[in-house]
C-alpha cells in the first residue's frame, strides 16, 4: 500500500446508542494510546429510521484526535479493517466504501436471531455473500464473535460459517471505571442497573421484573435508562423506584450510587456479550445475572434468577467482608481477560503493533488493590458430535461436584443445548461432521479450541469422554499444565479399538465409569486397568429423583388406569434401529397397553408417525420411568444401567451396528441373571415370543424384585470427589 496508512480502519454506523458505539470507543482509545492512527469509516444502517447524530463517545474521540473521519467517497488503506455490526448489510449500501486493507475482521456483535427465530435480525448467509462481496473473498474475511453466545447462535442459523478460532471479546480500561469502596454505598441497598431502552431487556412477566428489582421498603432500586418501559409493564412506578433518562447520566457516576448491579432480560433475547454487565464489574459493583451469562464472566459474578435476588442482596450487604472480595474477583477478572492490553495482543496477533517503545501497554491496577486468585474447577470434553451419551455422563459427574467447583461442559454434541438448559455453563465446539474440513484442519481447529477454553476457563483437570484421537492427543500434549482424565467407558467390542487404548499413556489418569454385564466384558479395556480408577456405574439421576408414578405419567400424556410401555430404540443421529418399532407398538397395543414412543433429545430427523402410540421428546426421560410398567430399549450404557438401578421391568434390543460398544453383550448378561429379557434378532418371531411373555404381569414384577436385588449403585458422586482431589492437587496453595 502507498500513500496514508492507518494501523486500524474501523467501519460501522456510528449513531447507534448503546454498546457498538460504547465498543468501538473504547477500542480507540486502547490504540490511541498505543500510539496506533484510526480511521473511521462511516455507513448508514438500514435498521436506524430515524435521523440521529454520532454517539456522543465517538464526537469525543473526534474532537480530542483520537481518530479522525473518513470523509464519504474518500479511498482508506489501513493495515487492519473492522466492521462492526453485521445488521448494516442487511440490505445493499448505497454507496460502497473504498478500502484497502492486509487483514479485514468481520466482528459479529450481534446474534442472528433469539430463541423463537433464529435469523430475526439478520440472514448470516445474506449477510456474509454482500461484505465479500463488498470487501473481498470469504479466504480473506476473518469473521470474528463477540461472544460464546453470538457464536452458538450463528452456527445455529449457519453450522458451516467460517468462524474465527477466538472471540473479538469487549474491552474496557479498569483504571478509569473503578471506584474504589469498602463495602456497599448506604445502610439500605441500592439495586440498579443502566442500558439502552428496549422491551427485550427486562423481564417477560411483571412477576420476574418485580422479583429482580424488588418494590421492598427495605431496598431501593435505581435505573438508567428504560426504566419507563418497565413503569408502563407495571402499570405505576414502585415507591422505592428511581427512574433516571437514558443519557442524562454518565454510566460511571451512576454506578458509583447503586451498590448492585441486577440485570435480567427477556428469556428470548440472546444478548450478545453484556457491555452493561462489563462497566459494572470494573467499576467495582458486585453484579448479580442469569446462568446463561458465565461462558463470558465466570466466577466474576453471582449467577441466579430473578427470585434469587432479594436474599442474596441481603445476604451481601450485610456482609462487608464477601461484598469486597467480589468486587476485587471482579475486577481482576475484567482487568486480565478485558482489558487494553488484551485488545492490542490481538491487534499484534494480526500484524498491527506499537511503533516503538515507551507505550502505555500496562494494565493499571488502583493502589492497594490485592490481585485475586481465580479459583480452579473442572472442564468436562465430550467429544461425541451426534450422541447423548457422553455427554449425560459427564453432567451426570459435574451436577455432583462441590457446590462452587467450577465447571464446564465443552461439546460437540448437538446436546449442547441440552447441557445449558441442565444449567451448566456450556462451551459448542462444532465436530467435524458439522464444519467438514479436512482431517488435518480439523484437528489443528480442535486443538486451539480447547487450548483456548483452557485459558479462557483456567481449569485445574479437564476429562474427556471420548476417544483418544489426534485433536484430544494434540491438546493434551500442549498443555501439560493441566491434569488431564480420560473418562473410558468400558465394555468394548472384542478385538475393536486397541489403537485408543495405546494412547491412555498421554492422560495423567483413566477414570472408568463401572458396568453391570463386567463378568461378560471382552475388550481391550479389561486388560488395562493397571492404575485405572474405577467407580459404579454412572447414571445422570438417583432414584431419589425419579417423579412419582402420577406426575410421571401426566408428564407422558398417559392415561390413568390402563399399562403403559416405553420405546426407546432409536440411537438418535447414529444410526437407526428403528424399523422393529411398528411391530413392537402393535403388539403391545393388543395387549392393552398405552404406547409411547422416545425421540432422542438432539435427533435432527422427526421420527415417523406410528399408529396408536404418541411421541414424548423429554431430557432426561429417565425422570419419569415410575410411571411406566415396561420399557422396550437399546442395551446402551446410559439407558441400560438406569433401568436395572431403578427396576424398571425392561426388554433389550441390543443396536448392532455402534463402532465400539457391545451392546449384545451386555444386553445377554442381563438376561441371564434374570434381571431383563432380550430380544436379539426383532426381524424374527423371537420379537412376539418374548413380547408376549414381557406383558405378563407376573414376568414384570419378577424382573423388577431381581432389578432390587443386583440392581447397580450410582457412581457419579465417587467420580466427582475423585475429579476434586485431582483439581485441588493442581491448585496452588491448596
Amino acid at each position: 500500500m502507498t500513500g496514508n496508512v492507518h494501523d486500524v480502519a474501523i467501519l460501522s454506523d456510528f449513531r447507534y446508542p448503546g454498546g457498538t458505539s460504547a465498543s468501538i470507543a473504547a477500542e480507540v482509545r486502547a490504540q490511541a494510546r498505543a500510539g496506533l492512527s484510526t480511521v473511521l469509516v462511516q455507513v448508514r444502517s438500514p435498521h436506524l429510521k430515524r435521523d440521529r447524530p454520532f454517539n456522543p463517545l465517538i464526537v469525543e474521540l473526534l474532537k480530542d484526535g483520537s481518530a479522525q473521519l473518513a470523509a464519504e467517497g474518500e479511498p482508506v488503506a489501513a493495515k487492519l479493517f473492522v466492521l462492526r455490526q453485521p445488521r448494516i448489510f442487511t440490505a445493499d449500501l448505497a454507496s460502497v466504501p473504498r478500502v484497502a486493507a492486509d487483514r479485514t475482521v468481520m466482528v459479529l456483535n450481534q446474534a442472528p436471531g433469539d430463541a423463537a427465530d433464529p435469523a430475526r435480525y439478520y440472514d448470516f448467509a445474506a449477510v456474509r455473500e454482500r461484505v465479500e462481496g463488498y470487501f473481498g473473498s470469504g479466504s480473506g474475511i476473518e469473521w470474528a464473535p463477540i461472544s460464546p453466545q453470538v457464536r452458538a447462535e450463528v452456527l445455529r442459523a449457519a453450522p458451516d460459517a467460517p468462524l474465527a478460532e477466538t472471540d473479538w471479546h469487549e474491552i474496557i480500561d479498569v483504571a478509569e471505571w473503578w471506584a474504589d469502596r469498602p463495602g456497599p454505598v448506604g445502610e439500605v441497598p441500592v439495586v440498579g442497573r443502566h442500558g439502552r431502552p428496549d422491551p427485550v431487556k427486562w423481564p417477560r412477566t411483571t412477576e420476574e421484573l418485580l422479583q429482580a428489582y424488588p418494590d421492598d421498603a427495605g431496598v431501593r432500586v435505581r435505573v438508567l435508562g428504560g426504566g419507563e418501559l418497565a413503569v408502563e409493564k407495571l402499570g405505576r412506578t414502585p415507591a422505592g423506584w428511581e427512574i433516571v433518562e437514558f443519557g442524562s447520566v454518565p454510566p460511571r457516576e451512576f454506578l458509583r450510587g447503586i451498590d448492585f448491579f441486577v440485570y435480567f432480560h427477556d428469556p428470548d433475547l440472546v444478548e450478545a456479550f453484556g457491555r452493561t454487565i462489563l462497566e459494572a464489574m470494573a467499576a467495582g459493583v458486585p453484579v448479580l445475572i442469569g446462568e446463561h451469562f458465565r461462558p463470558v464472566f465466570g466466577d466474576a459474578a453471582l449467577y441466579t434468577t430473578p427470585a434469587g435476588v432479594l436474599p442474596l442482596v441481603r445476604e451481601l450487604h450485610a456482609d462487608r467482608a464477601r461484598y469486597r472480595e467480589l468486587a476485587v474477583r471482579a475486577r481482576d477478572l475484567v482487568e486480565t481477560r478485558f482489558g487494553y492490553g488484551s485488545h492490542l495482543a490481538r491487534l499484534a496477533g494480526r500484524g498491527v503493533r506499537p511503533a516503538g517503545p515507551g507505550t502505555d501497554l500496562e494494565l493499571r491496577r488502583p493502589a492497594g488493590l490485592p490481585a485475586a486468585r481465580a479459583p480452579r474447577g473442572v472442564l468436562l470434553v465430550s467429544d461425541n458430535g451426534v450422541g447423548l451419551g457422553h455427554l449425560s455422563r459427564l453432567m451426570a459427574i459435574g451436577r455432583r461436584l462441590p457446590e462452587g467447583t467450577p465447571t464446564v461442559i465443552a461439546t460437540q454434541s448437538h446436546g449442547a443445548s441440552v447441557a445449558h438448559r441442565e444449567g451448566f455453563l456450556t462451551e459448542y465446539i462444532p465436530s467435524r461432521s458439522v464444519l467438514g474440513p479436512p482431517r488435518q484442519r480439523w484437528t489443528t481447529m480442535l486443538t486451539n479450541r480447547l487450548q483456548h477454553l483452557i485459558d479462557l476457563h483456567n481449569p485445574a483437570v479437564v476429562a474427556v469422554d471420548s476417544v483418544p484421537h489426534d485433536g484430544i492427543v494434540a491438546a493434551v500434549r500442549a498443555r501439560p499444565d493441566i491434569t488431564w482424565v480420560w473418562v473410558r467407558r468400558p465394555m468394548w467390542r472384542r478385538d475393536t479399538g486397541t489403537e485408543w487404548i495405546e494412547r491412555g499413556g498421554y492422560f495423567d489418569a483413566i477414570l472408568e465409569p463401572g458396568e453391570f454385564a463386567a463378568a461378560a466384558d471382552e475388550g481391550p479395556t479389561v486388560l488395562d486397568r493397571g492404575g485405572v480408577h474405577t467407580v459404579d456405574p454412572i447414571t445422570y439421576l438417583d432414584a431419589a429423583e425419579l417423579a412419582e408414578p402420577a406426575a410421571a405419567r401426566a408428564a407422558l400424556g398417559l392415561e390413568p388406569g390402563r399399562p403403559a410401555a416405553l420405546l426407546q430404540l432409536g440411537a438418535g443421529n447414529i444410526n437407526d434401529i428403528s424399523s422393529p418399532v411398528a411391530r413392537i407398538a402393535g403388539h403391545l397395543r393388543s395387549a392393552g397397553f398405552q404406547v409411547v414412543l422416545a425421540e432422542s433429545a438432539i435427533a435432527t430427523e422427526p421420527m415417523p408417525p406410528v399408529p396408536g402410540a404418541h411421541l414424548v421428546k423429554l431430557y432426561p426421560i429417565s425422570r419419569y420411568l415410575r410411571g411406566l410398567d415396561l420399557v422396550i430399549s437399546a442395551s446402551g450404557y446410559n439407558s441400560f444401567h438406569e433401568l436395572l438401578a431403578f427396576g424398571v421391568p425392561a426388554v433389550f434390543v441390543p443396536n448392532r451396528q455402534t463402532s465400539l460398544d457391545d451392546q449384545v453383550s451386555r444386553a445377554r448378561f442381563a438376561a441371564a441373571t434374570g434381571a431383563a429379557l432380550i430380544v436379539e434378532d426383532p426381524d424374527t418371531d423371537e420379537l412376539d415370543e418374548v413380547l408376549a411373555r414381557a406383558v405378563r404381569d407376573d414376568v414384570r414384577e419378577q424382573l423388577s424384585r431381581r432389578c432390587a436385588e443386583v440392581g447397580p449403585r450410582n457412581g457419579a458422586p465417587a467420580a466427582a470427589r475423585w475429579l476434586v482431589e485431582l483439581a485441588d492437587r493442581r491448585t496452588p496453595g491448596v
